[in-house]
């Protein structure tokens, strides 16, 4: 838990200062390298005491946005969602466990959708319950072959 500090002063400037520090030009390029490191992994390599996920999340969005490429923004927060509650991959049977497992990973990642892409990862997920991914899949990046498949590149 942090205690306020995290939002004090200029956080995007400390957020992409700590970036720059670790020899990349963009959050983006920073979290690249990590595909499947959650957000808070991210936010504690960045700043332990003082950068938290939220930042990091808003900061990859940000950039998505300028970038025009949101969708795959989306994608990338579905693998962090998927590592961190799959971390052994998709489950091979569905038991109480493994159906709250998924169900975590699958809200908190709908949670963190923007508005634009709602529509679209209501039918990803609705997709991944009536056709699952074979056992054991577990995404190691936005660029993974279902990922493109159930949530292809759309913009301009």
């Amino acid at each position: 838990m942090t205690d306020g500090r995290t939002w004090r002063g200029n956080w995007t400037a400390r957020l992409y200062e700590r970036v720059r520090e670790r020899g990349y030009d963009s959050l983006t390029a920073f979290a690249d390298a990590r595909p499947t490191a959650t957000l808070v992994e991210l936010a504690e390599e960045l700043g332990k005491d003082d950068i938290v996920g939220a930042q990091v999340l808003s900061g990859l969005f940000a950039e998505a946005e300028r970038r025009n490429h949101v969708t795959r923004f989306v994608r990338d927060v579905l693998v962090r969602m998927l590592s961190q509650s799959l971390p052994q991959g998709w489950p091979t049977v569905m038991d109480d466990e493994s159906r709250f497992a998924v169900a975590k990973a699958l809200g908190r990642w709908g949670g963190y959708t923007p508005e634009s892409h709602q529509e679209r990862a209501d039918q990803v997920m609705a997709s991944l319950r009536a056709a699952p991914p074979p056992p054991g899949w577990r995404p190691l990046g936005p660029d993974d072959e279902l990922l493109l498949t159930l949530l292809p590149d759309n913009e301009a």
